[in-house]
């Protein structure tokens, strides 16, 4: 039986360091692994990623393109034929949604969209939704809510 006394780390989970420039016994001595001269066997040799010995870099040959909005917000898309599976009368949120695994990007705002048709009178809290959703909401006895 396991307790404190006779505890051990799971077979090969546990694996010795490197030990390099230790002597020639060792599999790794003199040069340890580095090879001979050059800019990678010096002292903090190496190259920055992305160099290409001088030549232009792949990074800068590219051209630039697009932007990217700093402000934009990307919502939720909710259809209203998704909302057909609560009961009527009853206040949706975007935590109810969340809870019922319709949001794909939790902690983004919720729009309201008009695809489909609402068969039951539903209030509905969310952050934006389309004309056409609120007045299909509307037309089935729900309401719709800005929050």
């Amino acid at each position: 039986m396991k307790d404190l006394s006779n505890l051990s780390p799971a077979k090969g989970s546990n694996k010795k360091k490197k030990r390099i420039g230790r002597g020639p016994g060792s599999g790794l001595g003199k040069t340890a692994g580095k090879g001979h001269k050059g800019q990678k066997a010096r002292k903090g040799g190496g190259i920055a990623p992305g160099f290409e010995g001088g030549q232009m870099p792949l990074y800068r040959r590219l051209p630039k393109r697009g932007f990217k909005n700093p402000f934009r917000i990307e919502y939720n898309p909710i259809n209203l034929d998704s909302l057909n599976r609560f009961e009527a009368g009853s206040t949706i949120t975007p935590e109810v949604l969340d809870k019922a695994g319709l949001l794909r990007k939790p902690g983004c705002p919720v729009k309201l969209l008009g695809r489909g048709t609402l068969e039951k009178a539903l209030t509905i809290n969310v952050q934006k939704f389309s004309a056409s959703a609120k007045a299909a909401v509307e037309k089935a006895g729900g309401k719709v809510e800005e929050i």
